[in-house]
């Protein structure tokens, strides 16, 4: 199964100028940095110890931040090297201020990019984040004798039973894994019998806090906000958008201040997002405008990346999007960990233990379509939600979760830190 996958891999690199340049097109990739793909670094790396972390995209960085802070106050590490594919993520760690820290993306999982990749950062230490396996690379930082830890680690029945189709391959590459912290107790059944023997449950680590905490909101659009009945839909997919736009007009009968404000899980698709709105007679505003905020403004559009934890800090009331479509849903621990009231569809099978916990606390609740979403919304809006108690209790969680983590990190790698 090795033999085919690098056939695979190595077929997807032959046309990966093909695939770049598409994505460029499409504004996927970066143009300046996309050479980072076929390890053409663009960062230098600093003399001694060098710890590196890898996640797929936005939610994967931001899970191990606070992890992240706590080590680089260790004096052995002069640098941190964070990995990832997306775009949005290397935004995200652009407003991270840190000498210590880097970014660079993943290279191409061919066994001559991961190769030359190591020789170059040298890592004393691999932590690879939630479900981010990559075979080729985990085979050449394993032969390098480099430990290899699965931070937070997801497995979904889905993901599960592909990997059961090729069990030697499956029990070769995740045997290889030292460490695991699991996120929940179902994928660390799943990962267990996929060959991983060190595994660790101790919470998910998205319920602890960065102090890298950025709230970026102007005055004035604080202020805007305040006069409004406020409710957030966050991480939205198509056609999430159009269902709580026509919440909001029906909302709008009873509450003629009422501002919906969208973030999308996908900013590119803003153009069609505010198309699909204004269709509805109602007035948009994007976030990045620079004109001032009509007072009849209607639906609140944040079209780009790092700024959920702002609108959070300012809203109780917030939907989840990805979970009336067949998506699995978006994490909502960020969002509790402002106080916020979440709200979110029958389809949240990627965080049921998140989600199971956020029920019981009385923190979440199940909307099903837009006439439950308009009930529900108009149920909170009558009440008076304290959002101090939801914050304590999360964060109280979230730094028991880190300490854990941290500890058995170090008691594990004493050696190589």
């Amino acid at each position: 199964m090795f033999f085919l996958y690098r056939i695979i891999i190595n077929t997807i690199f032959i046309l990966s100028p093909i695939i770049i340049f598409i994505r460029l097109l499409k504004q996927k990739e970066n143009f300046y940095r996309f050479k980072e793909k076929f390890s053409l670094n663009s960062k230098k790396r600093i003399k001694g110890k060098l710890i590196w972390f890898h996640g797929a995209s936005v939610g994967e960085i931001k899970s191990v931040l606070p992890l992240i802070e706590k080590i680089e106050k260790n004096k052995k590490v002069t640098q941190i090297l964070i990995t990832s594919n997306t775009i949005s993520s290397s935004k995200i760690l652009q407003n991270i201020k840190s000498k210590k820290i880097v970014h660079q993306f993943f290279p191409i999982d061919t066994i001559f990019l991961c190769r030359k990749f190591l020789a170059y950062w040298k890592p004393s230490l691999v932590f690879f984040i939630d479900s981010e396996i990559w075979p080729n690379m985990i085979n050449c930082t394993s032969k390098k004798k480099i430990p290899i830890t699965l931070l937070n680690a997801r497995i979904s029945r889905k993901t599960f039973n592909r990997w059961k189709n090729f069990p030697v391959f499956s029990r070769e590459i995740f045997s290889k894994l030292k460490l695991c912290f699991s996120s929940d107790s179902k994928s660390k059944l799943y990962l267990n019998k996929l060959g991983v023997k060190n595994i660790k449950i101790f919470g998910n680590l998205k319920f602890s806090q960065s102090e890298y905490e950025n709230i970026r909101v102007s005055s004035k659009l604080k202020n805007f906000i305040k006069k409004k009945k406020v409710w957030c839909a966050s991480s939205t997919h198509y056609p999430e958008e159009l269902l709580c736009a026509k919440v909001h007009k029906k909302l709008n009968k009873k509450y003629k201040n009422l501002l919906t404000i969208i973030i999308p899980r996908h900013v590119e698709r803003i153009t069609k997002i505010k198309n699909d709105i204004e269709n509805l007679g109602l007035n948009v505003h994007f976030d990045s405008s620079s004109n001032k905020i009509d007072k009849n403004t209607d639906i609140y559009i944040v079209n780009s990346y790092g700024k959920t934890k702002s609108f959070y800090n300012l809203c109780k009331h917030v939907y989840l999007g990805g979970s009336i479509i067949n998506h699995g849903g978006q994490n909502p621990l960020e969002a509790a960990r402002f106080g916020c009231k979440i709200l979110h569809g029958p389809n949240v099978f990627n965080f049921t233990e998140i989600y199971k916990f956020l029920k019981i606390n009385n923190i979440s609740l199940k909307i099903y379509d837009q006439k439950t979403l308009s009930n529900t919304l108009l149920k909170l809006f009558s009440r008076n939600n304290s959002s101090a108690n939801i914050k304590k209790r999360i964060n109280n969680i979230g730094q028991k979760v880190l300490t854990k983590t941290y500890n058995e990190i170090f008691s594990t790698y004493k050696n190589e830190i």
